[in-house]
């Protein structure tokens, strides 16, 4: 679905109407006081404040969320999330800064605060499911992918044709990845990964187990391969190469985050856009 920036622009002309977007969405037209059980509020003009009509009851349609506390306009952070919202590759915080009109520091936290909408975990993946993992970031000396040192290993469980989970790793040892994998597969699916030894015990927790031997140049096997994660690893690392150019070890399950949540969304016929606006009002 499409949603252009002169539709934005329409929408969202100004501070009011995105505060009034926020409180419809969190409350509700008809929202009924809790404390005299009687509808009707009215804007407080100085304030980002809602107060009932009878008995004076306040709401502050931002509190707890990720404008709470925030000087910066209403519009600007909407503005924000319609830009990162536009790109399958992700936007800069210079980006931002520029197209939004702060300062860097400043784009930089909004973006950061944006991505946490973006941080889901979602029910267990069942049916077919690919396994496979990546290295993220540093500076490759040698040897590639995991003989590489100074990267950050992310772990890909991904049900064809359904969601994507992504999860940062502090090592690709058997016994950090396959708690992962339990957490977050049913048992009796069936596990498609390559044949790294760390996913060997897979057969004995409950998954039927096929393998891909990618040490032999095989890549598909019938039904068996882990194309869908790699297609995604490709697209996660041309646009971390290509927009932000480093991410440190300590914000990478952030940007997962925000690659993932795109990609749970490829079908969806309501724009991204409006998905984290969704986000906002909980």
């Amino acid at each position: 679905m499409k949603y252009t920036i002169k539709e934005f622009n329409k929408d969202f002309a100004n501070d009011d109407v995105c505060l009034e977007h926020i409180f419809n969405k969190r409350y509700g037209r008809d929202y009924t006081c809790p404390k005299c059980s009687k509808s009707g509020f009215y804007r407080v003009s100085t304030r980002k404040c809602y107060v009932c009509s009878w008995c004076g009851y306040q709401l502050h349609p931002v509190s707890g969320t990720i404008f709470h506390k925030s000087p910066t306009p209403l519009r600007s952070w909407f503005y924000a999330i319609f830009l990162m919202s536009q790109s399958r590759n992700g936007v800069s915080g210079k980006e931002i800064e520029r197209h939004v009109g702060v300062t860097y520091k400043t784009a930089w936290r909004m973006q950061k605060q944006i991505r946490k909408l973006m941080a889901e975990d979602g029910g267990k993946l069942s049916g077919i499911v690919e396994v496979d993992e990546t290295y993220v970031g540093g500076k490759r000396k040698g040897k590639r992918g995991r003989g590489a040192k100074g990267k950050t290993p992310v772990i890909g469980i991904v049900q064809r044709k359904g969601n994507i989970k992504t999860r940062v790793t502090k090592n690709v040892q058997s016994s950090t990845v396959m708690p992962i994998i339990k957490g977050n597969v049913r048992k009796g699916s069936s596990l498609m990964t390559d044949d790294f030894s760390i996913y060997d015990k897979a057969g004995k927790h409950g998954y039927k187990h096929g393998v891909i031997k990618h040490s032999e140049k095989q890549y598909v096997n019938g039904n068996i391969h882990v194309n869908t994660i790699e297609g995604f690893w490709s697209q996660l690392k041309r646009s971390i190469n290509g927009t932000y150019h480093h991410v440190s070890r300590k914000y990478l399950q952030h940007y997962v985050d925000e690659f993932s949540y795109r990609y749970n969304r490829r079908l969806s016929k309501k724009h991204l856009f409006f998905h984290l606006l969704g986000e906002v009002a909980g």
